[in-house]
């Protein structure tokens, strides 16, 4: 199993599919705050045919390591150095990088701060910055949980899960499990939202000249779908679809959305 490595920070990082698509450009799967890489089951099985998929672990989750929480060894900047870390351990000359939540935002800096994104597919992302919507008061709180606690687990997908996927027992205790196994520790939980607090690329969007698929849960309590359509519209190459649901509408809207990510991409190889 591969590490990368960044500065003494070992990040792990899975591999799947034969990259028959576009041999030379893999689909990078970049997580949300406090989540391990469980939460792209939904998406590897569709991709990993087509195309070559590697699937980091967010430092502090799953397999990597988990630094001292102070601020900086959790920015949004740090972060998209591991990244170019597990790129250039792999060998990829190019990328195409998704990205949920905090991962889009990894995305969007990597783009500016380094040379490998070919494309960019964000989920229930942000530009950040002050035009952004903050997360609403009382909400980080809900969000966060002890992977030792399973109720503290199933309580903080309330805000991110429509009714529908909370009340599918089965399946809410599988990804309970999942989380038990991979999601960060409460303190590095905390240090991934004062990171997506404290990031700001909206005044630099007109650098990322990429093209980009900017996708929200039109019910998405996290951050604002009206965020998302803002940062479509501010990026030279940005278009934007709204699905129904909520923060994890890829989860449970995956069928429509692997749709139209598998088409986006293969539009990309393509080029």
């Amino acid at each position: 199993m591969p590490y990368a490595d960044n500065d003494g920070v070992s990040i792990h990082y899975a591999v799947g599919g034969d990259g028959a698509v576009e041999p030379d450009a893999p689909v990078v799967l970049l997580a949300d705050a406090g989540y391990g890489p469980w939460q792209w089951g939904w998406q590897f099985s569709a991709l990993a045919g087509p195309f070559e998929v590697v699937v980091p672990a967010t430092r502090g989750t799953g397999d990597s390591d988990a630094p001292d929480s102070a601020r900086d060894s959790y920015s949004i900047e740090e972060m998209a150095a591991d990244l170019e870390a597990v790129l250039a351990d792999h060998g990829a000359r190019k990328a195409h990088l998704v990205g949920a939540g905090m991962g889009g935002m990894v995305a969007l800096r990597y783009a500016l701060d380094f040379s490998r994104a070919r494309s960019l597919s964000l989920f229930g992302s942000s530009a950040g910055g002050p035009r952004a919507t903050p997360i609403a008061d009382g909400l980080r709180e809900r969000l966060e949980a002890s992977p030792d606690d399973s109720s503290s687990l199933r309580n903080s997908l309330e805000p991110v899960a429509s009714e529908e996927l909370l009340e599918t027992d089965d399946l809410v205790e599988r990804i309970v499990a999942w989380r038990r196994d991979e999601d960060a520790a409460p303190a590095v939980q905390r240090a991934h939202f004062d990171a997506m607090a404290e990031f700001d690329a909206s005044d630099s969007l007109y650098e990322i000249t990429i093209p980009t698929l900017v996708c929200h849960g039109a019910d998405d309590r996290v951050i604002s779908a009206d965020d998302g359509r803002m940062l479509a519209d501010d990026l030279p190459k940005g278009e934007f679809e709204a699905f129904p649901g909520d923060h994890l509408f890829y989860v449970e809207r995956s069928r429509e959305v692997n749709d139209e990510l598998v088409g986006f991409l293969t539009d990309r190889a393509e080029e």
